[in-house]
């Protein structure tokens, strides 16, 4: 328990013996290096906060700011590295501090509370008080937990101008409570690095007492004021320069909630998607080595916060790089990211000569309906997800994407569908939706869709997945369900065909489905079961 602990204070000793050290200035940089200081700043409520202070030398006049709170369970350490190319190549005064209740900061975990954003508008008055920081010109950036604060501090707080979040979220329930289905992997890291690294609060602390008893009311009841879509008319009011940046295969915060905020949000912004998981695709960036994404957040914030005509302005503002490889594509807006949809309508599962287990068309042409196709629920199939953090990873750094082998999948515990091989390939752009009307035999129900690249050996790349648990339903009774998956940009090779699979286990979820009960997938005539496919 005590090795993280031991492990910081190395480091912060570290730190501390080179704090008054001049670093070397970049050979296009106008200043002459950055020092860094370890400094404790006032937070809310007189707890204390810890912070690592970036300060650029050989720069003249009030400096733009940039505060950085820290990731869940990680320190001030984090973004040394790009807070010190941010202060000697660009001449920002950075403070990254420690979140409260972390580390060697002060007071309890709030989960992005009210506290929390007080901090924040608290380092900013320390930093405009002893640093010489230009008051209108702040901004704040953070990965993770310091990208939702820093959301948060944007709609409370209008001197905050600019913003950088990365894997943020925006919608703290849908994250963890998708379609009403608990994120059980995620929110199990979320607990068990709190009690490692911090001190729960009560907030936190009542939110796992009662979600270890099934019960998510206290976190749907505290997520709106931790969620930046629910502060979007302060923050359209504001208009802070926004840039997000995420991965496809954000397992803690899916894609989904950010493109819904980056819609609704109507102030000057950027949206990068690429390849990775949970931070990956930002985490080298914060130590300072070269990154995609922090490189583009620095013109962000030149152009905005230093007023530099770096074409940041007349770019299209949305940049899309393919989970399946490739390179980046840029749009005016995230709607553009779509040109075309196809329906594929879900045909009746059954054998046929060149396929022995049953397996339903996804057909362009017309609806097919009047089927029912019965499976038993409860127990999982070869179908999943993956695994928080390294499935996705693996997709990022290996090109090694979530599996399966089609014909291993157990049809009688899953529904699977595939269409036509693409001739020529196609490139699927967007967030596909499932509608497909289902009969359980429970009055709660968790389905778990997943899309699929097939080649023609029947090995599949997993493209997008979405949990959807019904609640409170009548048994015996059909039910639609409308499921958004997540979005992605997958280029589909040559000769390859798309599949539907839908059954009713994953491992990276709390689900309601229990052994002995069945669910029926259906088409009926007045509302045909659809598989809606954007592409570019």
């Amino acid at each position: 328990m005590h090795a993280p602990r031991t492990l910081l204070a190395t480091a912060l000793a570290s730190i501390l013996l080179v704090s008054n050290l001049t670093l070397p200035a970049s050979a296009d940089s106008t200043g002459t290096g950055a020092e860094v200081a370890y400094r404790t700043i006032p937070g809310h409520g007189g707890i204390d906060l810890k912070a690592m202070v970036i300060t650029p030398t050989g720069y003249e006049g009030p400096r733009p700011l940039l505060v950085m709170p820290a990731a869940w369970s990680t320190s001030n350490l984090l973004y040394v590295g790009a807070a010190e190319r941010l202060a000697y190549e660009s001449g920002y005064q950075v403070v990254s501090y420690t979140s409260r209740g972390f580390w060697d900061s002060g007071g309890e975990v709030e989960v992005a509370g009210p506290e929390d954003v007080a901090d924040a508008s608290m380092v900013i008055d320390w930093a405009l008080r002893e640093t010489d920081a230009d008051p209108e010109r702040i901004g704040m950036a953070g990965i993770s937990y310091g990208a939702g604060i820093s959301l948060l501090t944007a709609a409370a707080d209008d001197r905050v101008r600019a913003v950088g979040a990365m894997s943020g979220w925006t919608d703290l329930a849908e994250s963890l409570y998708t379609n009403e289905t608990i994120s059980y992997q995620a929110v199990e890291l979320l607990l068990t690095s709190a009690h490692l690294t911090g001190r729960p609060g009560d907030a936190l602390l009542e939110m796992e007492s009662e979600y270890r008893k099934g019960n998510v009311g206290p976190v749907l009841e505290l997520s709106p004021e931790r969620s930046a879509m629910a502060k979007l008319d302060a923050l359209n009011a504001s208009g802070p320069a926004i840039m997000i940046g995420h991965a496809w295969n954000d397992g803690i915060f899916p894609a989904s909630q950010l493109t819904d905020f980056y819609k609704a949000y109507t102030g000057p912004k950027r949206l990068m998607l690429s390849p990775g998981d949970h931070a990956t695709s930002e985490a080298f960036g914060a130590f300072g080595l070269p990154n995609e994404t922090w490189r583009s957040l620095t013109r962000w914030f030149d152009h905005h916060l230093r007023g530099a005509a770096n074409g940041v302005g007349s770019e299209d503002p949305v940049r899309v790089k393919p989970n399946s490889g490739g390179d980046w594509a840029s749009y005016p807006d995230w709607t553009s990211v779509s040109e075309h949809e196809t329906a594929l309508h879900l045909g009746e599962p059954k054998r046929s000569w060149t396929d022995w287990q049953r397996t339903g068309g996804l057909i362009e042409d017309e609806p097919r309906t009047g089927w029912e196709y019965q499976v038993r629920a409860g127990i999982g199939t070869t179908a999943e997800s993956g695994t928080l953090l390294l499935s996705g990873a693996l997709q990022q750094f290996a090109d090694i994407p979530t599996g399966v082998a089609l014909p291993l999948v157990d049809r009688r515990r899953a529904g699977v569908w595939t269409g036509e091989p693409h001739p020529g390939g196609t490139r699927i752009s967007g967030a596909p939706r499932v509608r497909l009307t289902v009969t359980p035999t429970d009055t709660e129900q968790s389905l778990y869709a997943y899309l699929y690249d097939i080649d023609r050996h029947g090995i599949g790349s997993l493209v997008t997945h979405k949990p959807y648990t019904l609640r409170d339903v009548e048994p015996g009774q059909p039910a639609s369900v409308d499921l958004r998956m997540e979005p992605v940009v997958w280029d589909v090779p040559a000769g390859h065909r798309l599949a539907l699979v839908v059954d009713t286990r994953d491992a990276r979820y709390t689900g309601e489905s229990a052994l002995g009960e069945r669910v029926a997938f259906g088409s009926p005539a007045g509302d045909p079961s659809t598989l809606t496919v954007p592409t570019a």
